[in-house]
């Protein structure tokens, strides 16, 4: 039996009933997110998936009341634990923010402070809510850090953000939101910054955290699958509307919104020909908060749309399955049956040069960065230098019309390369 449709006998976590946020702008508001409704129980895994520009992180943002000054609830409520958070006082959110509900954002340099060693950040989510001493948050914090697989996490507690990578900062941010085992985790694309490997090792530990300590997760991203591998139930946006919302299971199956099925259709089939399994885009844009049609906000490129579409807004209903969709014709599409239209027609591909013209070449480049001591040796140049060997004897020539891959773990020199390159870095050798 499908674990997203076992009886549920407590209450949810989370729960969203009727959603709107709206922001406040010169001569009026916009409604960025409307009619929005989900919950999510203990060790569930709710995706919330759509284009750019959907309102997913805007839900996100409004459940910790991170709207900005021009943003507000507009109606509706936010449940968390049977406590509406709508109208809670800064003072009582503080309490709940990184104690029983931590996020996770999607740029992790928004999110550290670059003046505060990486150690001292992590330390005090741990002294604040939990009251810990020094020396036991110090433990636990390297204990995190090792969890979600940072190599020498010791020594990364003495860095500061800046001094590590991108992905090394994610996982930083990451390890932040997991100490203090929070009740609910919102998850705003915390996997983008990652090479594949550490992304696999993250995810896998999502799905451990959930298992393990009976977390609650609103899972946000654009990857349909990471849905399918880390999440129980899907919600699917369009427009700063839900058009579908259903157990993961179900959606891959039997997309029943066209726009969910558009979705899956771009998603590529892995041992697919490539010549005979084409991926097909959904035509248009999403619409403007500010500029939404009438009727069915995905009439304008939907496959199936009919006068009903562009003249009744379909309200979110509950299909016999139990699945919830917003469209006024879901039984009787068929995805299988689905065909391109004749305006959607794929780019022209230019052929590539010849490869003889070399347009870069690189021969044994090398970048080195001194490493700065702290003792009085070091402070007065007597000590002997030490060096971190950012980039060691990179070689290699790009043709004209050609394309070089340059890929590697978080940490391997992949960005140091490429400033290297284009003079933001000076060469050592090479």
């Amino acid at each position: 039996m499908n674990e997203a449709r076992l009886e549920r006998k407590s209450p949810p976590v989370l729960k969203l009933d009727n959603l709107a946020v709206a922001y406040k702008v010169r001569g009026g508001e916009i409604e960025a997110v409307q009619n929005v409704s989900f919950e999510i129980h203990r060790g569930e895994s709710f995706g919330v998936v759509g284009e750019s520009g959907c309102g997913k992180s805007t839900v996100a943002w409004a459940i910790v009341n991170f709207l900005g000054a021009n943003g507000y609830v507009k109606r509706g409520r936010i449940l968390f634990q049977g406590q509406d958070l709508v109208g809670k006082s800064g003072e009582e959110l503080r309490q709940l923010r990184g104690d029983q509900i931590a996020m996770v954002y999607q740029d992790p340099m928004q999110a550290l402070n670059p003046s505060m060693r990486l150690g001292e950040q992590m330390k005090e989510v741990l002294t604040v809510h939990r009251s810990m001493k020094d020396a036991e948050a110090a433990d636990r914090c390297v204990a995190m850090l090792e969890r979600v697989y940072m190599p020498d996490a010791a020594n990364v507690m003495r860095r500061y953000p800046h001094q590590i990578s991108g992905g090394q900062q994610q996982r930083v941010v990451i390890a932040m939101a997991l100490l203090n085992n929070p009740a609910l985790l919102i998850m705003d694309e915390p996997t983008t910054a990652l090479d594949v490997t550490v992304e696999a090792a993250v995810l896998d530990l999502i799905a451990e955290l959930r298992r393990d300590f009976d977390t609650a997760i609103m899972y946000i991203t654009h990857n349909l699958g990471v849905v399918a591998r880390v999440c129980t139930n899907i919600g699917v946006m369009y427009a700063g509307e839900m058009v579908e919302r259903a157990p993961v299971a179900d959606v891959f199956a039997r997309p029943q919104h066209p726009y969910t099925q558009g979705l899956i259709r771009c998603v590529p089939k892995l041992g697919a020909d490539k010549a005979s399994s084409l991926l097909y885009p959904i035509r248009g844009r999403v619409p403007p908060p500010n500029n939404r049609p009438a009727g069915c906000i995905f009439s304008p490129r939907c496959d199936y749309v009919q006068d009903r579409c562009r003249a009744e807004r379909p309200q979110l209903r509950q299909l016999p399955s139990g699945n919830w969709v917003r469209c006024h014709f879901a039984e009787e599409i068929d995805p299988a049956a689905w065909q391109p239209s004749e305006d959607l027609t794929l780019p022209t591909v230019r052929q590539p040069g010849n490869g003889q013209e070399i347009i870069l070449e690189v021969n044994n480049l090398k970048k080195y960065y001194e490493v700065q001591g702290s003792t009085l040796s070091d402070v007065f140049g007597m000590g002997e230098k030490r060096y971190v060997k950012a980039v060691e004897n990179a070689s290699f020539s790009i043709p004209k019309g050609k394309t070089l891959g340059v890929v590697g773990e978080s940490g391997c020199g992949k960005s140091t390369l490429i400033k290297t390159l284009i003079g933001l870095e000076e060469t050592t050798e090479g």
